[in-house]
């Protein structure tokens, strides 16, 4: 019997699922895993920096960057946790600009000695 590892179970939500988990990869002790709510959670060293559902992808950042974001339509503040900063998107279609995001976001959550090892290795 095989055990389904994802909380996330529409085509669309599988899409971005494989996206992120490819931006996700290379970076150092990334841990994914489904939480109490059943969304898929990316972790490191214990700190959740990317929170996923079939409706989208919440992640990490902070308040300024949040206020940058939040001026395009497409990004919006999540419920419990927006007022720390964290930002959603229910339908990202540029992969790249989202690569960015997301790595920023592992970067607010990561250790610095990950950060470190994390530059060191993209130069």
């Amino acid at each position: 019997m095989t055990h389904d590892l994802s909380g996330i179970k529409t085509a669309k939500g599988l899409r971005m699922l494989e996206h992120v988990r490819g931006i996700c990869k290379p970076l150092p002790e990334v841990t994914e895993l489904i939480d109490g709510h059943g969304h898929t959670t990316f972790k490191v060293k214990d700190k959740s920096f990317i929170i996923m559902s079939d409706h989208g992808i919440t992640f990490k950042s902070d308040l300024n960057n949040q206020e940058i974001l939040l001026q395009e339509d497409r990004f919006f503040k999540p419920a419990y946790i927006g007022h720390r900063g964290w930002v959603s998107i229910s339908d990202p279609a540029d992969w790249q600009e989202m690569g960015v995001l997301l790595k920023e976001a592992y970067m607010h959550a990561a250790p610095k000695r990950l950060i470190k090892l994390l530059m060191e290795t993209e130069h």
